[in-house]
C-alpha cells in the first residue's frame, strides 16, 4: 500500500490541526499531557467531549445518522493520530467507543433514541460491569444472578475493577440469567441505572494511590427487561462484539512514538552513573532504540490494518495482535521513562499530575512544591498504571491463545 497521504487527506489533516490549535485550550491540553493512565481527568475529559460534540466530532466512528462523520478510514486514523500528537485528553471509552457500537448493532429503536444522544453530550456516562471477584480473564465464569420477576430482573452480586463507577450514572454489564448449558450460555447483557436502590460502591485504591476503580455490590437491584441489550441468555454475543471495539479502534503508535521522543530528550539531560548523560549509556540507549523501532513497526501494522479495513477484508485476530503489541510496548516505555526520571521520579507527587480519579490519603504541599518537573512526577504513576495494560480488555495471555488458534491453527 502507499503509506503517504493523498492531497485530500493532507487537507483534512490541516483542518484537524487548525481546529486543535483553536479549541484545545492550555488547561485541557495540560490535563492530557499529565495523564497518569489511559483515563484523563474526569472534568477535563467531559469538557473536551463537549467541545468535540459542538464540532460534530465527538463520535466520528458512529454511523452518520446517529451523529458520526462520513469520513474515510484514513481520515478516522488521521483524526485519532492528530488528537494524540496534540496531547488532547482521552474521552472515556465506556460510552462512545464501547457500549454505543453495541447499542447500534443490538439495541431497540427506543434504546438507541434514548441513550445515543445522551452519550454524545455526556449526560449519560457509562461504566462497565464485567469482572467479578471470581471471574476476571475467565469472564464466562461470572455468577452475578438476575432472577426473573415479571417485567424486571432482580440482580444480586458483585462487580470489581469498575472504572469511574463513582462518576457514572449508568452501567452496562453481564448477569447470569440461566445456569443451563455451557458457561457462555445463560448470560444476559443489561443496562442498569446506577441510581437504582440496592447499589453500593466501594472505591479501590490502586498501587498509584488513585481511586479510579471500584467494587460494586448489587442487592436485589431491579432492572427492567426493556434494558436488556440483545436477547435474554445471549449476552455473550453482545459482549464479544463489544470487546473488539475495546481492544482496537484508535491510533496507538503516535502516542508511543511521542513518549519515546520525550524519553530520549529527557535522557539527554539526565546524568547517568558515570556523570555522562543517560542517553550515552549503552544499555539504556539500546533499550530505547529497540522501543523506538517497535513503535515504527506498530505504526506500519496499524497502516496495514487500516488498508485491510478499507478494502473490506476480515480483520480476524488483528485486534488481539495490536492489543498485545501496544500494551507491552507501553509498559517497556514507562519503565524507560521511570529510569530517565532519575531520583526525582521516585518522589510521590500526584499534585503535579492530572490523575484519572481522586488520590487517597494524600495532602499536597501547601506551597505546591515540586521536586523536579511535572513529567518526572507522572513517570511513577504511569508506570504503576501501565502494569494493568496487559490484563484489561482480555489478558495478553488470552490474546495469544486467540492468535494461536486463529492465525496458527493450534
Amino acid at each position: 500500500m502507499d503509506y503517504d497521504w493523498s492531497e485530500a487527506d493532507r487537507a483534512f489533516r490541516d483542518e484537524v490541526r487548525a481546529f486543535l490549535a483553536e479549541k484545545l485550550t492550555p488547561e485541557i491540553s495540560t490535563a492530557g499531557r499529565l495523564m497518569t493512565s489511559v483515563y484523563s481527568d474526569h472534568e477535563a475529559g467531559l469538557e473536551w467531549q463537549r467541545i468535540l460534540h459542538e464540532q460534530g466530532w465527538a463520535a466520528p466512528q458512529w454511523p452518520v445518522e446517529y451523529g458520526g462523520c462520513d469520513w474515510s478510514l484514513t481520515q478516522h486514523y488521521i483524526f485519532s493520530r492528530e488528537l494524540t500528537l496534540a496531547g488532547a485528553p482521552a474521552l472515556s471509552p465506556m460510552g462512545i467507543r464501547m457500549v454505543a457500537p453495541a447499542l447500534i448493532a443490538f439495541g431497540t429503536e427506543e434504546q438507541k433514541n434514548y441513550f445515543l444522544p445522551r452519550i454524545l453530550t455526556g449526560e449519560v456516562f457509562f461504566c462497565q460491569g464485567y469482572s467479578e471477584p471470581e471471574a476476571g480473564s475467565d469472564l464466562a465464569a461470572l455468577s452475578m444472578a438476575a432472577v426473573d420477576d415479571g417485567d424486571d430482573f432482580r440482580c444480586s452480586g458483585s462487580k470489581i475493577w469498575t472504572t469511574h463507577a463513582t462518576e457514572a450514572n449508568w452501567i452496562f454489564g453481564l448477569v447470569r440469567t440461566s445456569r443451563e448449558g455451557r458457561k457462555q450460555q445463560g448470560i444476559t447483557f443489561v443496562l442498569m441505572d446506577m441510581t437504582a436502590p440496592g447499589i453500593e460502591i466501594r472505591p479501590l485504591v490502586m498501587s498509584s494511590g488513585e481511586q479510579v476503580q471500584n467494587q460494586i455490590f448489587f442487592d436485589n437491584v431491579r432492572v427492567p427487561k426493556s434494558n436488556v441489550l440483545g436477547r435474554i441468555d445471549d449476552g455473550w454475543t453482545v459482549a464479544k462484539y463489544l470487546l473488539v471495539h475495546e481492544r482496537g479502534g484508535g491510533a496507538m503508535a503516535p502516542a508511543l512514538q511521542a513518549m519515546a521522543e520525550n524519553i530520549a530528550t529527557a535522557a539527554a539531560a539526565q546524568p547517568g552513573r558515570d556523570g555522562k548523560p543517560l542517553s550515552a549509556d549503552p544499555h539504556f540507549a539500546a533499550q530505547l532504540a529497540d522501543a523506538r523501532i517497535r513503535t515504527e513497526v506498530l505504526e506500519v501494522l496499524e497502516f496495514r490494518t487500516l488498508a485491510a479495513m478499507a478494502s473490506g477484508k476480515d480483520l480476524g485476530s488483528s485486534s488481539s495482535m495490536l492489543k498485545i503489541l501496544s500494551t507491552e510496548l507501553s509498559q517497556q516505555l514507562t519503565e524507560l521513562a521511570l529510569t530517565a526520571a532519575g531520583p526525582r521520579g521516585r518522589v510521590y507527587q500526584p499534585h503535579a499530575t492530572a490523575p484519572g480519579g481522586p488520590i487517597a490519603e494524600y495532602t499536597p504541599p501547601a506551597d505546591g512544591y515540586l521536586s523536579g518537573e511535572n513529567w518526572q512526577a507522572v513517570a511513577p504513576l504511569r508506570y504503576f498504571n501501565d502494569r494493568a495494560g496487559s490484563i484489561y480488555a482480555g489478558s495478553n495471555e488470552i490474546q495469544r491463545n486467540i492468535l494461536a488458534k486463529a492465525a496458527l491453527g493450534l
